[in-house]
């Protein structure tokens, strides 16, 4: 797991149920402003964190997307 995939895992697991925007994310983890990179960023490193952590594939992902909005951490 990369150091921007951790904190990314960090801020999720830590607030679970919460939605953190792309802005939010990139603010809090990359310590910057939100460019037009950054939500490409920002999927690209949930997506592969979203691997690392998969187990097995009948289990489900813990990082859910909140379409258009971010992401959330959510064990429902």
């Amino acid at each position: 797991m990369t150091v921007k995939e951790f904190e990314i895992f960090a801020l999720l697991i830590m607030n679970p149920k919460r939605v953190f925007t792309y802005e939010m994310i990139t603010e809090l983890v990359w310590n910057e402003e939100y460019g037009s990179y950054s939500r490409k960023a920002v999927s690209n490193h949930v997506s592969n964190l979203r691997q690392k952590l998969k187990i097995s594939p009948d289990v489900q992902d813990y990082i859910k997307s909140v379409y258009g909005v971010g992401y959330k951490f959510d064990l429902d």
